[in-house]
């Protein structure tokens, strides 16, 4: 019977875990934002028609879709540290390809490449999962899960004053620039993580999921230019849905799949993905709307006139409230749940639109309407890794949280593509020059506020448990691992890991098989030997217990598949053996 081990961490985790695995988000998202201020110069920077210059930025989100589940898998696979490193060079690489060349298909390869970099977020939250004693945890995939909007507001202001002053090539120097440092900090500060997920790497779903991936959202960000009634556009959509109901059932039937839909279909995983979409659809409207409001020249009536420096600088407070926002999200998560906090920075968000309505006179009202909208997407964004952590087994949750990421990116492609056809529907042609009128810049924040509200009316179909009786956030810590995993199982066995003479045995390695021979869960025990691990399904398993000092033994166990943990007591023998 072929068993995977659990592989120890290279070494403890430091304080410094959790600022470097944020910075990393943030160099993520920086790549992301790079290109916002120079949009509207691509066609002359590269020398092509306007359609063609938005592949530039269509190709990096494609590949940020594509990359996401996989190395979400990945590093489940095979060391979260190693594929977030994997990430981040590939980036570095596109940055250079990119800095280096203004020929339009070199750059789409470079910006192809640096979508890559998206599987970082998930890859840190797995790795604080993994690692973070639980009292540590909250706040830290808080802020993990927000630093992609703390980048991208950052990133604007910053971009803008170099493109205003400099080559535009240098945003890519930068870009690659904070990759290797990022890198650099990973390697001495971050230690692998234990976990390993059994099975191999399942590469006809990662084909299936990038061919129906990029079937959907081509057309999504496409469709303004093609039309939404064309053939083509069409077309498109239906082969994305042939291809995903394929791949779905595909998935079902594989021993080891890419994504595992079955935990996907449980609610608390189906409503916050839902959610996530929602959430993603009204974090990218402010990011489109407000900096054009601000640059229009005074001359429309209704333009504030701002330069793209000042315009940056008064919309960098929706990244920075969002990151202001994760210590405050881990009190209110520990006290009330995920769940209540996510409504609560939905209800924040619908507030900010709902002010940005009459609120769109004034240069200082833009500051405002993103204070509030960072406060609540920055709730909203913390509250999704702690949902989906809590409903997922731990070797899952890199491609759980890939998945989780994904959605969201779906949401800020379906949400740059209706907003782009509506203002692009709404403006006045002056001279020949499309301008954005302030009808078509209420309209987007209506369509946010609506997105806004059906992502409420999903949070509210999301199980709702309270942390102070059931943990959903998982603690990785050696003393505290066993324990949480014991207080938050729900469908599983539980119980302790005890020597011949009934004394507790501590950090026993517990691994779960099933009927196949393949590894199902891992966890150790805690001092006072007590373990859980959570089934997949229910039916007939293996549950094995080995420690130092003490022989090995292996029960079978059945569970019938309820919301109802077994109870199991394990008997390690008395004598001693080399492990």
């Amino acid at each position: 019977m072929t068993q995977t081990t659990t592989v120890r961490p290279a070494g403890r985790a430091s304080g410094a875990v959790v600022p470097v695995l944020a910075f990393a988000g943030i160099v993520v998202a920086v790549m992301q934002t790079l290109l916002v201020p120079v949009i509207k110069d691509l066609p002359q920077l590269l020398d092509t028609a306007p359609s063609d210059a938005t592949w530039v930025l269509t190709s990096t989100l494609l590949s940020g879709a594509v990359a996401t589940p996989i190395m979400g898998r990945l590093g489940d696979l095979y060391g979260k540290r190693r594929m977030l490193i994997t990430s981040l060079a590939v980036m570095v690489v596109g940055a250079l390809v990119s800095a280096l060349t203004s020929d339009l298909l070199l750059m789409i390869t470079g910006r192809t490449l640096q979508g890559f970099a998206m599987g970082a977020i998930p890859l840190g939250i797995g790795l604080m999962r993994d690692m973070l004693p639980r009292e540590k945890l909250g706040s830290a995939m808080a802020l993990m899960s927000s630093s992609i909007g703390v980048g991208g507001g950052l990133a604007l202001p910053a971009a803008a004053l170099v493109a205003q002053h400099s080559d535009w090539h240098a945003l890519f120097y930068g870009a690659a620039g904070l990759g290797v440092l990022a890198i650099a900090l990973t390697l001495l500060v971050v230690p692998e993580s234990p976990m390993r997920a059994a099975g191999s790497f399942d590469l006809p779903g990662a084909l299936g999921l990038s061919a129906g991936l990029v079937l959907f959202l081509l057309p999504i960000t496409k469709g303004s230019d093609w039309g939404w009634t064309a053939g083509t556009t069409l077309g498109l959509f239906a082969a994305a849905a042939v291809v995903l109901l394929l791949w779905g059932v595909m998935e079902l039937r594989v021993k080891a799949p890419l994504v595992d839909l079955r935990t996907t279909a449980r609610p608390a995983v189906l409503f916050t993905n839902l959610a996530s979409i929602m959430v993603g659809v009204s974090f990218y409207v402010v990011s489109l709307v407000l900096p054009q409001l601000l640059q229009l020249p005074k001359s429309t009536g209704y333009g504030l006139g701002q330069s793209m420096v000042v315009a940056g600088l008064l919309v960098a407070p929706l990244g920075l409230t969002m990151m202001l926002t994760a210590p405050v999200y881990a009190r209110l998560s520990a006290k009330y749940g995920p769940k209540v906090t996510l409504i609560l920075g939905l209800l924040i968000i619908a507030i900010g639109y709902g002010a940005g309505l009459g609120l769109m006179s004034a240069a200082w009202q833009s500051l405002v309407i993103s204070v509030l909208l960072g406060a609540g997407i920055g709730l909203a964004y913390s509250s999704l890794p702690a949902l989906i952590v809590g409903a997922v087994p731990a070797s899952e949750t890199g491609a759980a949280n890939g998945l989780n990421t994904l959605m969201r990116s779906i949401g800020t492609s379906v949400s740059s593509a209706v907003i782009g056809m509506v203002l692009a529907n709404t403006a006045d042609n002056v001279g020949g020059v499309a301008i954005p009128t302030m009808h078509g810049f209420r309209l987007s924040f209506l369509i946010a506020t609506g997105a806004v509200a059906v992502g409420l009316l999903l949070a509210l179909f999301l199980p709702g448990r309270r942390p102070s009786d059931k943990p959903q956030l998982r603690a990785s810590s050696e003393e505290d691992a066993g324990l949480e995993r014991a207080e938050a199982v729900l469908r599983g066995f539980r119980g302790r890991v005890l020597a011949a003479d009934g004394t507790p045995v501590a950090r026993a390695t517990v691994t779960l098989i099933d009927r196949r021979g393949r590894q199902a869960g891992a966890t150790l025990s805690t001092e006072d030997g007590a373990y859980a691990l959570t089934v997949p399904a229910g039916g007939s398993y293996v549950v094995a217990a080995r420690a130092t000092g003490h022989g090995p033994l292996a029960s079978s166990a059945t569970h019938t598949g309820d919301e109802r943990p077994v109870d199991l007591d394990l008997s390690l023998p008395g004598e001693t053996v080399s492990v």
